[in-house]
């Protein structure tokens, strides 16, 4: 399974569902999300018999992860097009959260805005040293609508959420690792993510 935002890899039992756009950004457009969305739905179907076999990793590439939505696409939107992208982007977020098989977001480089949101909705992430994290949305006189606000109090606390995203603070992987937001740093994340499948499953 491909389309032109992401590649679907198989690595024995292991998922890996890359992101890949043209420009190695990793931009969650409108047809993007819609895009994973029905990606995600179809991983789901085909994991009705084999539930613990088939987890799924999501990472990009080594510069970004995904720098979050088309800021360019968002700013065309009209009042109720932005509901819609809202709800969409709620809709894959929610997917991923619910999906009936661990979820590890393997990050390197910029994870950022709605790139922090679809981490957020895995059930864990490992970090590169070079990953750099952050909500920028305060900066451009924006705030998320897919549940980052929701999700991320949960993990780091109120407190340190509402700096993050009120400051549009950049946090480095050491620094997301020691307030709770990532669960392990590795030079190579996806590997790392892939032991740990196997050390469960062993």
């Amino acid at each position: 399974m491909s389309s032109l935002f992401f590649r679907i890899e198989i690595d024995g039992p292991v998922r890996i569902l890359r992101l890949a756009s043209r420009d190695g950004t990793n931009r969650l457009t409108r047809a993007c999300v819609l895009a994973l969305t029905l990606a995600i739905a179809e991983l789901k179907n085909d994991l009705k018999d084999e539930l613990k076999k088939r987890p799924l990793i999501v990472a990009g590439n080594r510069q970004f992860f995904s720098v979050g939505a088309d800021l360019n696409e968002i700013a065309a939107l009209t009042g109720p097009e932005a509901y819609r992208f809202s709800a969409m982007g709620q809709a894959l977020m929610n997917a991923i959260a619910s999906y009936p098989a661990p979820v590890i977001a393997a990050i390197e480089g910029h994870c950022m805005g709605g790139g922090l949101d679809l981490a957020l909705a895995c059930h864990r992430r490992i970090a590169a040293p070079h990953a750099v994290f952050g909500h920028r949305g305060a900066a451009l006189g924006l705030m998320t609508g897919w549940g980052g606000t929701q999700r991320l109090p949960r993990l780091i606390g109120k407190s340190r959420a509402l700096e993050l995203f009120v400051a549009a603070e950049k946090v480095s992987a050491a620094r997301a690792l020691e307030i709770g937001m990532v669960d392990a740093i590795s030079d190579d994340p996806v590997a790392e993510a892939m032991s740990q499948f196997a050390a469960t499953s062993s």
